[in-house]
């Protein structure tokens, strides 16, 4: 049977070795070294070495486990572990010298990411969640907010940068909780607004055009510290969808609800 804990407890030590990796080429990187993927989609060599890191390691650790990864330095192959990584989430940050980026690794299993890690590079905060272990900061429990009140919470986005065709239902939304609430944040990494959230410096996040990686590490940390993750119709199995609402219990429903009737599908 396989050990949850001891599984989480390897990833994150490889979640740090990728973090020192970034941290180190950071301090020599150039622009020069920044690839176009596609509209707003950068990459470098860092992204690429970081992900042949984790991919080794993760491999040592769960020889039967697949990968989707965002770099895609290794073939999706369909199994039933699938590991889900993001070598660089924030990469735009990370080339911008923006000290907001993360490593992120969710694996999945039957269609439920079973263990969670994000790594915040820059603040050396190791956030990490298995399934039925709770949600934990540098060995400190962590918890969603209680603050029931969506006029008293302080919120997160992702700002739209390929995908614009739901801009002026995103730009309603904004409005809507710029005038609502005590504030919104757009930190530049999904990866790092759901551990904040799953950590309590956040009440909620959502974003819509995100992909798998972005989001697997998060969603398993929020939901085992206490919160609830959907996509924009309240379905729970959204670690493949490009939407996601992740938020305390407390202010879940009022939350959603602002959401899904801007953006949700009509």
């Amino acid at each position: 049977m396989i050990d949850l804990n001891l599984i989480c407890q390897q990833a994150r030590s490889i979640a740090k070795e990728a973090g020192a990796l970034i941290r180190t080429e950071r301090r020599s990187f150039s622009m020069g070294a920044v690839e176009v993927k596609s509209f707003n989609q950068l990459v470098s060599y860092v992204d690429k070495s970081a992900e042949e890191l984790l991919v080794k390691g993760l491999h040592e650790i769960l020889p039967e486990a697949g990968f989707i990864t965002e770099e895609n330095t290794i073939a999706t192959e369909q199994k039933e572990w699938m590991w889900i990584i993001d070598p660089l989430d924030g990469t735009t940050n990370f080339i911008h010298d923006l000290p907001v980026y993360s490593v992120s690794i969710g694996l999945l299993h039957q269609d439920k990411i079973k263990v969670g890690v994000v790594y915040e590079v820059n603040h050396d905060e190791l956030f990490y969640a298995w399934q039925g272990g709770g949600a934990w900061l540098n060995g400190r429990a962590i918890h969603v907010k209680t603050n029931p009140e969506l006029g008293k919470s302080l919120l997160a986005t992702g700002f739209p940068y390929y995908d614009f065709k739901a801009m002026e239902q995103y730009l309603n939304t904004l409005k809507y909780f710029m005038k609502s609430t005590q504030g919104m944040r757009r930190m530049g990494s999904a990866a790092v607004d759901l551990a904040y959230t799953a950590c309590g410096r956040f009440d909620g996040f959502f974003e819509y055009g995100l992909s798998p990686w972005d989001i697997a590490g998060g969603i398993c940390l929020i939901e085992e510290a206490g919160g609830i993750v959907t996509d924009f119709e309240g379905n729970s199995n959204c670690h493949f969808g490009k939407a996601i609402i992740g938020s305390s219990s407390a202010i879940y429903p009022e939350f959603f609800a602002v959401v899904s009737e801007n953006l949700g599908q009509k």
